[in-house]
């Protein structure tokens, strides 16, 4: 009887992380790619304006991840801190239509992309802290593809709206995905997750023997002094950089070449 009772929550749990990863998917990034586009057509601002906004939100989410996965490191209140920042980022975008002049946009966007830099840690905290270290690869995998799916549906959904009532519709699509996305986290349950596993703690990785180093967090330190973690910043750094957004550029082009050619 327990042992049935644990899988039904472990299946539970499952499947409110499916949805969150799905919903959050479309909150993560808030306006995204849409940003650039609604300043151009809907605020007519210019190219140069919106690439600094665009640069300072940049900034300002870099600057947060490493605090973020601190913070998410450290607390038992992770799906709290995925609430609060879906809230954060959902009203900082929520914005823009009611105060779109240039310093307005670029420090509500910069809240945003710094309150965006908590889903990802959260997520792979919570993931790890219901499944272990034995599953966390496989559930991982199954996270990028709810949140692919997600993008997908959030992608289709707001090309229609926008063709039928106009670019501002994203901002309506934003507020729902937020508010399922709320739901979501909510209805994963907090006894479901292993805080101190959440951590990497206790649950030695695959193949490898526990060690009394699994009992403790490791230290700021290990952020200079792990190599094979700064191989692999190195290579997530060089990978954004040749994976620079190009759908702003495209919107931006698009829409220049509709002004001098007129509609087809």
């Amino acid at each position: 009887m327990i042992e049935s009772r644990e899988a039904g929550g472990t299946k539970q749990a499952n499947g409110a992380l499916d949805a969150a990863n799905f919903f959050l998917a479309d909150v993560r990034d808030g306006l995204g790619p849409y940003l650039a586009i609604y300043l151009l057509i809907e605020q007519a601002w210019d190219e140069a304006h919106i690439g600094v906004v665009m640069s300072i939100a940049t900034a300002a989410g870099i600057a947060a991840q490493t605090p973020a996965g601190a913070l998410v490191d450290a607390t038992r209140a992770k799906r709290a801190a995925m609430a609060a920042a879906a809230v954060l980022v959902t009203a900082a975008s929520m914005l823009l239509p009611w105060l779109p002049t240039f310093w307005p946009v670029a420090v509500s966007q910069a809240i945003a992309h710094a309150a965006a830099a908590v889903f990802a840690p959260a997520l792979a905290a919570v993931t790890l802290g219901i499944v272990g270290h034995r599953a966390f690869s496989r559930r991982i995998g199954r996270n990028e593809s709810f949140n692919h799916a997600g993008n997908a549906c959030a992608a289709a959904i707001a090309g229609v709206a926008a063709y039928v009532w106009g670019p501002s519709v994203v901002f309506y699509l934003l507020a729902a995905m937020s508010a399922a996305s709320l739901l979501s986290v909510l209805a994963i349950r907090g006894k479901s997750i292993d805080h101190d596993l959440a951590r990497g703690l206790h649950d030695a990785a695959p193949g490898q023997p526990h060690r009394p180093d699994d009992d403790r967090p490791s230290g700021l330190s290990v952020l200079l002094t792990c190599r094979p973690l700064l191989i692999f910043a190195l290579c997530v750094m060089l990978f954004h950089l040749a994976n620079a957004a190009m759908l702003p550029l495209v919107g931006q082009k698009l829409d220049c070449r509709t002004r001098i050619l007129g509609p087809a």
